[in-house]
């Protein structure tokens, strides 16, 4: 096949970098257009960001702005994104707020960069101009590194993607001068992101694969190697740049360093350290945690088992095929396209076989969740753009004048290209991610924040951990990162639990988790029940409820943060203390069924999902099943924003409670347990004892209720 592409010069390459990375932060700018006119998305007049892991970086950050945070307060202070975020903060003129804003679109842009340098060391810049178009707005890394989605992952594929980038580099130049790039980029990738072990190591691996297969003679390719382990190795950044550069200036300058015994006995003394430091436990930890997936962990202690929270996360989960194929790709057939294309370019160039770790892990999504699909992102892109320029080269066996030819050849790469572009763009213009609060929301905790002090702890579900700790400067139970199945049970217990469980609960949990910085217990549970003198942990939970339990003496105080947005995961959140804790098995579900969507018959309301409520008769249809119903509640707000409430029972054998909440236009189908939860005692019906919680914060969007004792 004649040549498709020949590398272009220096300027016309930088060229093409600066279209596909301007395209990329432009599409990406949909977002702002799409929310701006949009009131409820602004705080402090800056559109707020799109991810709630967001806000544990902005506390970070924010803290190290500040100088200090609290002890114990769980800030991600001095962390790789906040600092980053520091540091423009300290040197660009721009606010705080529009730099976590757009960090993710001008950062997650970059990867356009190492896909159209892997393109400049083929000598095919065509390649890489395509491949850069494609790779910086397909589905999943656009919606992991749109504006406002604040987030690691803005980085997290960009710098695997030079890692690969200097690999190829040095085994296609074998130039001495290149080598310190393979250190520089995975220093920088292992800084940036914890979990780069795996795919380093892989990658590693595959330099040797392809070495022993393909070029076992070349001495310059164990150099690599040798580079990649010292990088690799779990000692400080400072002594492997050191290291680094010590063995750069041997092999450089010293020519006893470049013979084969030097090379190998180098490599032997890498990888052993590599070995001696650990090097196979992030490995292990991340196998259990996404390939099994494991539904509970037990404590040796009491033999306890929680449960766990990744079967409850989508982006741990399996994903149908069409999903997978689109979130790498786009659409099914641009999928296959470039899987053909990967494979013709790898056939063309064996060099890109490197690509295997990160396709590889890419794919894992279809069974480990689709969180891995950004990672085949890039190679799948190159794929596709191959494709399109060996298709077009086809066409000089039907067109034979060069003119011709050479406008027939761009007309089929941009209209190709473009077809490749749109489902890409219509998914970006379709994505409306609001915003993780709304302004009313951030209201409320701005109010929290004016009431409660820093080692005041707020109680919720993790899912608003890090907001609530940002927008209030308060301590949290649990958040994004804080959520193992020990640490969820006790929030899940307080919040689907009577009012009096809940309160002695929370009081214990917080003190010991106070108690447990400094006296380091496995959990707070067990601790508890040796502390309260109890072998069984099913009488001490029962314990909780009755108010002559004695909690320990308060030493800050606690408040409980319950959001309407509450109500569509509420289920989900009883999951994690409806267990026993003995047996790992789960208990009988509580029922709860929340819908909007319902029709009023006249005598019959229909509720959707097959349940049907017989008004005459008093009874819920489920199905098949008639189930009588206890009582039918009515909550609304009247004009002056006071909860008022009607109450008509029905039978007194009933099971089940409906509950409308008036100024939702919501139902609330659910049993005594669920009724009786804090979280409906308090947000929905505001029935509590005013002896032991006190109403601080009322509003339609959260409520804040205070814990007295």
């Amino acid at each position: 096949m004649q040549k498709i592409s020949q590398s272009s010069n220096n300027k016309t390459f930088l060229l093409y970098i600066f279209i596909a990375y301007t395209f990329s932060i432009l599409i990406r700018l949909i977002w702002v257009y799409q929310f701006q006119d949009n009131p409820n998305f602004y705080w402090n007049n800056h559109l707020m960001i799109n991810t709630n892991d967001g806000y544990a970086y902005a506390e970070g950050a924010r803290d190290m702005l500040a100088g200090f945070h609290q002890d114990n307060d769980l800030s991600y202070y001095g962390t790789a994104l906040s600092s980053v975020t520091y540091l423009l903060a300290k040197i660009l003129p721009f606010s705080f707020e529009t730099i976590i804003l757009y960090m993710p679109a001008f950062f997650g842009s970059l990867l356009v960069i190492p896909v159209m340098l892997i393109a400049r060391v083929l000598k095919e810049d065509i390649l890489g101009l395509i491949a850069g178009l494609i790779t910086g707005i397909v589905w999943s890394y656009y919606n992991r590194t749109m504006t406002g989605y604040y987030d690691t992952d803005m980085l997290t594929i960009v710098l695997p993607t030079f890692v690969l980038y200097a690999l190829i580099l040095n085994i296609k130049e074998e130039r001495n001068r290149y080598l310190l790039l393979i250190p520089i980029f995975i220093i920088a990738y292992s800084w940036w992101y914890a979990q780069s072990y795996s795919l380093n190591l892989a990658m590693a691996f595959m330099v040797l694969i392809y070495t022993v297969i393909f070029e076992r003679e070349k001495l310059f390719n164990y150099k690599i190697l040798i580079f990649m382990f010292i990088a690799m190795s779990y000692f400080p950044w400072t002594y492997k740049i050191l290291a680094s550069l010590a063995l750069f200036v041997a092999f450089h300058f010293v020519k006893h360093s470049n013979s084969k015994r030097v090379v190998f006995t180098l490599l032997l003394v890498a990888f052993a350290l590599i070995l001696l430091t650990g090097g196979l436990n992030p490995i292990l930890y991340q196998i259990k945690g996404y390939i099994f997936r494991e539904a509970i962990a037990g404590d040796l202690d009491f033999n306890l088992h929680f449960f766990g929270v990744t079967q409850t996360v989508r982006e741990a989960g399996q994903i149908p095929f069409e999903v997978f194929a689109d979130r790498i790709s786009g659409h099914t057939l641009t999928f296959f396209l470039s899987i053909t294309g990967y494979a013709l370019l790898a056939f063309r160039y064996r060099i890109m076989l490197l690509a295997l770790p990160m396709l590889g892990l890419g794919f894992l999504a279809y069974q480990g969740g689709l969180r891995f699909t950004v990672y085949a992102v890039p190679v799948m892109a190159l794929g596709m753009a191959y494709f399109i320029i060996y298709t077009a080269s086809m066409l000089e066996k039907f067109i034979h004048k060069d003119r011709a030819l050479s406008i027939t050849k761009k007309a089929y790469i941009s209209i190709f290209t473009l077809l490749v572009l749109y489902p890409n763009i219509l998914h970006v213009i379709q994505y409306k991610v609001p915003t993780v609060f709304s302004k009313q929301e951030v209201e409320i905790l701005d109010k929290l924040h004016k009431i409660a002090d820093r080692e005041d702890y707020v109680l919720s579900w993790w899912d608003y951990g890090y907001p609530i700790r940002y927008y209030a400067d308060v301590k949290t139970l649990i958040d994004g990162g804080k959520h193992s199945g020990k640490d969820n049970f006790p929030v899940s217990f307080a919040l689907t639990s009577p009012p009096m469980a809940a309160a002695n609960m929370s009081r214990l949990d917080v003190e010991y988790t106070e108690r447990s910085f400094k006296e380091k217990f496995n959990s707070n549970l067990i601790q508890e029940m040796k502390d309260y003198n109890s072998t069984d942990v099913n009488k001490f939970l029962s314990s909780l409820f009755s108010s002559d339990f004695n909690p320990p003496k308060p030493t800050r105080d606690i408040y409980f943060y319950l959001p309407m947005r509450m109500l569509n995961i509420f289920p989900t959140v009883a999951l994690f203390s409806n267990i026993n804790l003995l047996t790992g098995k789960q208990i009988q579900r509580p029922f709860f069924y929340s819908t909007s969507s319902f029709k009023d018959d006249g005598g019959v309301l229909y509720l959707g999902n097959g349940i049907v409520l017989d008004k005459r008769k008093g009874l819920i249809r489920l199905g098949k099943q008639e189930v009588p119903l206890a009582q039918f509640i009515t909550v609304g707000y009247d004009e002056k924003g006071v909860l008022r409430k009607g109450v008509q029972n029905i039978q007194m054998m009933g099971q089940l409670s409906l509950i409308f909440m008036k100024s939702y236009n919501q139902f609330l189908l659910l049993d005594n347990r669920m009724l009786n939860s804090l979280y409906i005692q308090l947000f929905v019906l505001e029935n509590y004892d005013k002896d032991l919680f006190e109403l601080v914060i009322d509003s339609p969007h959260a409520k804040v209720y205070k814990l007295k004792r």
